[in-house]
């Protein structure tokens, strides 16, 4: 009888610690900074996330391009139009630079929409891509006009960025040349941030002519680690050009800095023949927690300064 009352006991005790537990995890389910499972955690509490389809048509072939829209939720009796960030990945595909930058842009009230060309065209590593970064042109043009015709859009404050593969098309897509053939009348991108765009090709490679801009701002920033080019490349690129595209390219070089310094998967090497100014060769990738951050911040007070806040 005495052991049996003994682990009556013991149960009744473990049932009310076991209940207070409970108790006290509900009570705190809510708290600010309760860890991974707090409400602030998810960014799709304040971000209306969709993924769309962008129709594209150059060259006679038809092909539909993916894309994440994200636009920040606000308080309806404040909605007016925003201005708009347009983000396009480097030769690996989409990966964690994309929705990083993303999360950035929308904290500070900008939508975004960040596109997948290799979806649409089947390439599984970096060896199927296009010959020409211009091929993927008309990707970004669509999406500059999907998001003209988007409700809460400003559509004369659209920008857009990218990284590496990415970045040439965002410094590609600023010159009139891209604009006649791949835009529409009346409608351009607003500010270009390209990042590690591979300065050495531009104006001395056919296709990657920069010189002859619509006038909309550029921010360039590059690493001075970066093996496709020289430390030198991408400054040297802006002192180049002629006026008045010299006054609208802002250059920010990063001593130390490697191609992909925002990456944040595993650190690689990569191999790739537009590398070391065209002899190709290998080129590492180094994550640098303290340059994503200064470039992150240079990202959204660009867009800011140029589109204005939201």
């Amino acid at each position: 009888m005495r052991g049996t009352r003994l682990l009556a006991i013991v149960a009744a005790v473990a049932l009310a610690g076991g209940c207070t537990t409970l108790a006290s995890s509900a009570a705190g389910s809510g708290a600010a900074g309760s860890g991974p499972f707090d409400r602030a955690s998810s960014d799709r509490a304040w971000v209306k996330t969709s993924f769309i389809a962008l129709p594209v048509t150059a060259g006679g072939k038809t092909w539909t391009t993916a894309g994440e829209l994200r636009e920040p939720l606000i308080d309806p009796a404040e909605a007016r139009a925003r201005p708009a960030v347009v983000i396009v990945h480097g030769s690996g595909g989409v990966d964690s630079r994309g929705g990083a930058y993303a999360e950035a842009l929308n904290r500070a009230g900008f939508v975004t929409l960040e596109i997948d060309l290799w979806a649409a065209r089947g390439v599984a590593s970096p060896a199927d891509r296009p010959k020409a970064v211009a091929e993927t042109l008309p990707d970004a043009f669509a999406a500059l006009a999907f998001l003209s015709t988007r409700p809460g859009v400003d559509a004369g404050r659209v920008g857009i960025m990218g990284f590496s593969w990415g970045g040439v098309v965002s410094m590609l897509s600023a010159s009139r040349a891209a604009n006649q053939t791949h835009g529409r009348p009346g409608l351009a991108f607003a500010a270009h941030a390209p990042l590690y765009p591979v300065c050495w090709v531009y104006n001395r490679v056919p296709g990657y002519e920069f010189a002859d801009l619509t006038g909309a701002p550029v921010l360039l920033q590059a690493g001075a680690g970066d093996l496709y080019d020289d430390p030198d490349s991408c400054e040297k690129l802006g002192a180049s050009l002629p006026e008045p595209a010299r006054s609208t390219v802002t250059v920010i070089t990063y001593a130390g800095a490697t191609h992909a310094w925002d990456r944040r998967e595993p650190d690689i090497t990569a191999n790739d023949p537009f590398s070391h100014k065209g002899a190709g060769g290998e080129v590492p990738f180094h994550y640098d927690a303290s340059v994503t951050r200064r470039s992150t911040e240079a990202v959204v007070a660009f867009f800011g300064r140029v589109l204005g806040r939201p």
